[in-house]
């Protein structure tokens, strides 16, 4: 075949450059024996040669990076160790972490060019190895050299190499396949290096000719395989070749060729080519779908199922791609500004909808009878579900005319996998139509399901509670009121009778009935809702539930839990007596958990497990009753939490924690008395960095205790702002946890008033430099990020404002205005900054202007402080405008003093 850009140069490897790469690990002379020593069962004998090999990098990194190479590529050496010395010179260049993966990737440049360029002849020479383990291996290390050099196109013999290993008839087909594995991995890798100039134009020519050289039908499937597989991680960097018709048109035929390959891995590698042309080139498909409509269906319907899996992820990703361009456009509509060039959506998935609904619920019918339910063996049945799930979020309406046919005609079918598809189906959609197009189906279903879940198949009954739990999920509303107490019932009669993954599924659906009646404006009119009357049995069985033998499989303890959780939450008044009672009892429950026996690490994390579920239901409970009917139970509830928290488990940390809040919030004042006990564990939750989770709660937490207990929080604010402060120094905190530690300075000041002087200075330092943050425009995840930094600084500033002025020390506050203005200054000016911020900002200054007034009128009568405050009335929020209202009278009032 023709190359594409230009006639393959045909280059011999030239002999490797004569430099001694002799190498003295402090455990021995032998580097051979160092790296099958490493592999020993004996650990002391593991960790000293471990430790030479790490010596021997420190000490003289160069020699070090030659040895290896020089390991790899000698012949007759044994195997393991050739294996083992490619590992190794791989890893010294690659991390997870971007951080050290660039101190990794500096030390090789920093390496002078000779002993590169000798380092890499082994390398090449290695690749054509007469042994398979030494060549894959070599192609990994070549791959991790390329990643780095061919940006700064160091290494032209590289893609030369490559080009002759593939295309000259003098090297075997092991080589070749070993060199486009190589390529392969060098495209993975580059695609995930952000750091570094983007890949010449030329440079991609030459790895995409030589991929494609591979790729040719006349190519045995190994090499075939490989090609198309080194393809698919090519396409990230062909952009240009993509937008070049004749080029375009020879990679499409060479891959839709592939797909008719005799080879199974070939096949499937050629399709997973397509997906990845439908995620980075949809608008470059026209020309080619009308072919891919075909080979897709064809393969769906005929070939085996790892090829027909990836025919239909092409469909599933073309749905997630015209979803995508499908919200820009509307996006675009609603600010009035033109769409993006080349962003327009084709709707190929609506023009296909036709043949393909009817492709996708035959395929549906192909369960695996092997499998149990509740498996998460991929298979083509659950494939095309999610496929026609994700047609019917991008087609919305469109969908119920295409589909219900299907579904009706098929729900009550003799054959339980029509039966099952039929039910699937109809699950699937529910996510794309509005309730107008979908309501009156979902109306007259819940009979036929609610017959449907004593099906005598457990598929059956497995998706139909499935289905029923999506329907109370996002149509309850289109339950009709008459068919209510079936549905309860129903589902209440599941739980316990049932296998863990229907019960799983009928506590799910309990739940969503009961998050129904969230805000439920006629609880609070009546004093009742629907659900009251079900409330005692429901709560009485699904701690029944969480009692099966069999709770911990398929999540059904959790789901039990959880449904629990949200019936107290959204329960109305008339269900207080039964909360009454049952606070007592969880409180007993989790009690009798400190005496379980664990024997086994399995036994540990039930335990722990369910210790964390029963915080949760205490936190609920705790939220939706009194302090009066609390304080009986106070102590016992804080004894139990307590001893949770001696636990080592971050998850039980996290709900002791979030039920502790609650108990603070209720106790108010009363809460003082468990401070003494709690102080240790809550320091240990702030300084928690690992487990950043727990110290977001532990965090939120202060604030929560501040706000009850107020300025009885003094004795223990020194250790707590210690630890706050720690947090903030630490490199390693995740970045989540930062706005709300700095919001815990405001929470502290309002709650100390006056006292929290005597941490200004330290707290506004950290203020200040937080506020020096800045986002890219381009970057939506960190403008998102320093919006909610910013909120934070903002109600930390706010809070010790008003805590000073409270306290009669607002006169400390004035070495600061300068900072606390030129940030406000700065928010003024930023386009980036969100609703909230704004909202906030006009806060403060309003704050700010009522503490120190007169003092700061220089500042207040700034240009900023009016656009601002101008910004924040042309928000239209009510909440903002009336912020802004007051805000601008008092600044107004300060400046006329």
């Amino acid at each position: 075949m023709r190359p594409f850009f230009r006639p393959p140069v045909f280059l011999t490897l030239t002999s490797p450059i004569e430099i001694d790469f002799s190498v003295q690990p402090t455990m021995s002379n032998d580097l051979t024996a160092t790296l099958q020593a490493c592999q020993s069962p004996d650990l002391s004998v593991r960790t000293a040669a471990e430790q030479a090999l790490q010596s021997a990098e420190q000490n003289n990194f160069p020699e070090f990076t030659g040895a290896l190479a020089t390991e790899l590529s000698t012949e007759g050496k044994a195997i393991q160790v050739r294996q083992l010395a490619g590992i190794h010179f791989k890893n010294l260049l690659y991390a997870k972490d971007e951080a050290v993966q660039t101190g990794k990737h500096d030390k090789w440049k920093s390496m002078d060019a000779t002993t590169r360029a000798a380092v890499k002849a082994l390398l090449l020479q290695a690749i054509r190895s007469p042994e398979q383990i030494a060549r894959h291996t070599a192609a990994q290390a070549c791959a991790e050299v390329a990643a780095i050099e061919l940006p700064y196109n160091e290494w032209p013999e590289f893609l030369s190499t490559m080009m002759t290993n593939v295309t000259s008839a003098d090297h075997p087909d092991g080589v070749k396949v070993a060199t486009l594995e190589c390529l392969g991995f060098a495209c993975e890798r580059l695609g995930e290096i952000d750091a570094g100039p983007s890949i010449a134009a030329e440079t991609t020519d030459q790895m995409l000719t030589t991929i494609v050289d591979g790729i040719r039908a006349d190519r045995p499937d190994n090499i075939r395989c490989a090609a198309a597989t080194a393809l698919r991680n090519s396409l990230l960097f062909t952009r240009k070749n993509m937008e070049t018709p004749q080029e375009r048109n020879m990679i499409m035929q060479t891959i839709c060729e592939a797909t008719q390959s005799q080879d199974v891995k070939t096949r499937t590698a050629a399709y997973e080519c397509i997906v990845q042309i439908a995620y980075q080139y949809y608008h470059r498909l026209a020309d080619y779908m009308q072919t891919i409509f075909q080979l897709t269906f064809n393969t769906i319907k005929t070939d085996e199922e790892p090829v027909a899996l990836q025919a239909i992820e092409f469909w599933s990703t073309l749905c997630e791609e015209e979803q995508e361009l499908l919200d820009e456009a509307a996006d675009a509509e609603e600010r009035g500004v033109e769409l993006e060039p080349g962003r327009e959506c084709v709707r190929y998935v609506a023009a296909a909808l036709e043949h393909l609904t009817p492709l996708l619920t035959e395929t549906m019918t192909k369960q695996d009878e092997d499998v149990e339910a509740g498996d998460e063996e991929w298979n083509l049945a659950m494939a095309a579900a999610s496929c026609l799930q994700l047609v019917a979020e991008t087609v919305e309406d469109l969908i119920v005319p295409a589909i219900m046919p299907f579904v009706q005609a098929n729900i009550k079918n003799e054959n339980w996998r029509y039966r099952e598809a039929a039910t699937m189906a109809f699950g699937s959609i529910l996510t794309g139509p509005s309730p107008d197009a979908i309501g009156q189906f979902v109306n007259q279903s819940i009979p036929v399901l609610l017959e449907a879940l004593s099906d005598p198949h457990i598929l059956v009954r497995d998706t139909t509670a499935w289905v029923i739990g999506k329907i109370c999920e996002l149509h309850v509303r289109s339950v009709p009121s008459e068919t209510f107490p079936s549905l309860v019932n129903t589902l209440s009669s599941k739980l316990l009778s049932e296998t863990p993954r229907v019960s799983s599924q009928a506590c799910f659906g309990l739940h969503n009935i009961a998050a129904a009646f969230a805000d439920d404006s006629t609880a609070e009119a009546t004093g009742t809702n629907a659900i009251s009357p079900y409330m005692a049995n429901l709560l009485q069985t699904l701690l029944q539930v969480a009692d099966r033998q069999d709770a911990g499989e398929a999540n059904l303890r959790v789901g039990a839990f959880e449904a629990v959780s949200m019936l107290i939450q959204n329960s109305a008044p008339d269900v207080k007596p039964v909360l009454l009672q049952l606070l007592p009892a969880i409180v007993d429950r989790l009690a009798k958990t400190f005496s379980m026996q664990t024997l086994s690490n399995d036994d540990k994390e039930q335990k722990e497990g369910l210790q964390g579920l029963l915080c949760g239901v205490i936190q609920v409970l705790c939220l939706k009753l009194t302090k009066e009917d609390i304080l009986p139970h106070a102590d016992a509830i804080m004894t139990n939490i307590l001893q949770v928290l001696q636990s080592k488990n971050a998850t039980c940390h996290e709900e002791a924690f979030s039920a502790t809040s609650a108990v603070a919030d209720q106790l108010e004042a009363d809460f003082e008395k468990y401070m003494p006990a709690l102080q240790p564990f809550l320091l240990m939750g702030l300084r928690n960095f690992e487990a950043y989770h727990v110290c977001v709660i532990a965090v939120g937490l202060v604030g929560d205790i501040a706000r009850s207990i107020e300025s009885k929080l003094q004795p223990y604010c020194d250790d707590i702002m210690s630890a706050l402060l720690q947090s903030l120094q630490n490199q390693s905190l995740h970045r989540s946890v930062k706005p709300p530690v700095l919001s815990s300075f405001g929470d502290i000041a309002l709650a100390i008033g006056g006292q929290f002087e005597l941490y200004l200075q330290v707290s506004l330092m950290m203020l200040f430099q937080a506020s020096q943050t800045r986002a890219p425009e381009d970057d939506d995840e960190l403008i998102e990020y320093v919006n909610s930094l910013r909120e934070g600084i903002l109600e930390a500033y706010t809070g010790i404002v008003q805590g000073l002025k409270d306290g009669g020390k607002a006169a400390a506050l004035m070495p600061y205005t300068d900072a606390i203005f030129s940030f406000l200054e700065m928010l003024s000016q930023d386009e980036t900054r969100d609703i909230e911020v704004l909202g906030k900002a006009v806060g403060l200054l309003g704050d700010v202007a009522s503490t120190v007034g007169s003092a700061v009128k220089e500042y207040l009568s700034r240009p900023f402080v009016s656009k601002l405050l101008a910004d924040a009335h042309a928000t239209g929020d009510a909440t903002i405008m009336e912020t802004c209202t007051w805000a601008g009278a008092v600044i107004q009032q300060a400046l006329q003093s």
